[in-house]
């Protein structure tokens, strides 16, 4: 009888036990998949084991937030830009190259002395599509640096005291990768002026960032440099400037940049021989290296309509005509650019809207003459 109930207990504690680690099992299956960087996890595990083969080294350890972090983590050997995929900026690309890319791919050229040393930050200024992202892109090719293309978003978090532990994530994540290039577009709108109506996360997400940067800044052997663009210098915060020792204005091209520009667009496309490019970048005065590739864009759909038409009148063509000057020419005298338009409806609307100062100040005189 003893004996009997001896087993039975037993039983019955195998069964628990068995529950217990079923449940458990179950549990924690059921929390890793209700974790928010889950997926991020994943991600930046084959992001590090595809950069650990390029770079011929062991897989990095990574923590969470890291992880997070690791999915703006760009192979330079996936990006297609290079210096010469820019056209002009010549002056702009030679001091670019002596200043950040060849103390990245050369750094024993740079350990002697104190004035050498690589630069750790670096600000890209100018107008909207002048190419100051493409310029990046091309020192992170050019360079062989691992590319970490911080997005805000990213760095944002409802848990407190998560956004500065990320922000950390950004530079420590960068050390393990070095070379490594920490990009932020758009850097105003993260570290623009300090204001009194800031929110406290914002406000301690900046002071992060700038205590690791000044961390990074003192300690010689890190090839790790931060590069900014920006279409708003004068927002930037103080401090982050006097961070950003190097600054290149990136402005609008000349007649000869455009001409440039525009051989680097057409280059492997189907053209007419004999594309007067002087001429064509005489007649674009003030345009960007975007609006340019716009231009093109529109010019190549002149031979698509043509063989449309051919086809609908009953003589079909193999192919599209090659593109021509012509096409150009009547892309430009009939397009306007994208700001002029933008600015000329704006006008248009404040004229024919029902208030303007000029309007309410002669309603106010005839209101007064007629009483």
């Amino acid at each position: 009888m003893g004996s009997g109930s001896e087993t039975k207990l037993l039983q019955q504690l195998i069964l628990y036990a068995a529950s217990a680690a079923l449940s458990c099992l179950v549990l924690m299956v059921g929390l890793k998949r209700l974790d928010p960087n889950h997926e991020a996890s994943k991600k930046a595990l084959e992001q590090k084991k595809e950069l650990a083969k390029r770079l011929g080294r062991p897989l990095v350890q990574t923590n969470q937030y890291e992880d997070v972090v690791a999915c703006d983590v760009v192979n330079p050997d996936h990006i297609d830009v290079k210096f010469d995929s820019i056209g002009g900026l010549d002056a702009i690309k030679q001091s670019l190259y002596e200043l950040v890319i060849l103390p990245l791919r050369r750094p024993e050229l740079f350990s002697h002395g104190k004035l050498l040393c690589p630069q750790k930050g670096v600000l890209l200024y100018g107008p909207p599509g002048t190419g100051k992202t493409m310029l990046a892109k091309a020192i992170a090719k050019e360079s062989g640096a691992v590319f970490i293309n911080v997005r805000i978003s990213n760095l944002m978090s409802k848990w407190f005291g998560d956004a500065q532990k990320l922000v950390a994530a950004v530079f420590t994540l960068a050390y393990k990768l070095q070379p490594a290039i920490i990009f932020i577009d758009e850097v105003d709108s993260f570290l623009g002026q300090r204001k009194t109506t800031d929110h406290e996360a914002l406000t301690n997400m900046k002071t992060e960032f700038m205590a690791l940067w000044d961390g990074f800044t003192t300690d010689r052997n890190a090839q790790v440099m931060v590069l900014a663009a920006t279409n708003r210098p004068s927002e930037l915060d103080e401090a982050i400037l006097r961070r950003l020792p190097q600054a290149f204005e990136i402005g609008i091209p000349d007649r000869r940049e455009r001409a440039a520009i525009l051989k680097v667009i057409l280059k492997n496309e189907t053209i007419e021989d004999g594309i007067d490019y002087d001429r064509i970048a005489s007649l674009c005065d003030g345009y960007t290296g975007s609006d340019l590739l716009e231009l093109c864009k529109k010019a190549a759909y002149f031979p698509i309509r043509e063989l449309l038409n051919d086809e609908r009148s009953g003589r079909p063509s193999s192919e599209p005509r090659q593109l021509s000057t012509v096409d150009l020419e009547k892309v430009i005298a009939t397009t306007t650019k994208t700001k002029i338009a933008a600015s000329e409806y704006s006008r248009f609307n404040s004229q024919s809207s029902g208030w303007s100062p000029q309007r309410e100040s002669d309603d106010y005189q005839v209101l007064n003459r007629h009483y």
